[in-house]
């Protein structure tokens, strides 16, 4: 399963952004069996746009073939394109590990 949490940072210590569209990175991680196998940052070249960033964002998402994503909160034209591809939304906050871990656990809040 690939998951996307949208990051002030570019590791697994770095904190939840509270928004998608506009976060600085996207560390997207593969989990199997319960663990985090593997991690990668890159950023979230939408940020820096005038208009449109949400549409544009989840999109990039949604061509990593990632299952779910993990941010603070989500506008509604990035939750439609999500859903599209059916990608699931989860309310994520402290670290992006800390967030992946409740995600895990099955303790996060489903926002989409």
């Amino acid at each position: 399963m690939r998951v996307v949490v949208t990051s002030m940072g570019k590791n697994m210590d770095s904190e939840v952004s509270p928004v998608f569209a506009r976060c600085p990175y996207f560390i997207i991680a593969e989990i199997e069996n319960k663990e985090i196998k593997k991690t990668e940052a890159i950023e979230n070249e939408s940020a820096r746009q005038f208009g449109g960033a949400g549409i544009s964002a989840a999109q990039r998402v949604a061509e990593k073939k990632v299952n779910s994503v993990i941010t603070g909160n989500i506008g509604p034209r990035a939750s439609m394109v999500l859903n599209r591809f059916n990608i699931k939304v989860y309310r994520g906050s402290g670290t992006v590990k800390e967030s992946l871990l409740k995600f895990i656990e099955n303790k996060l809040e489903n926002i989409q």
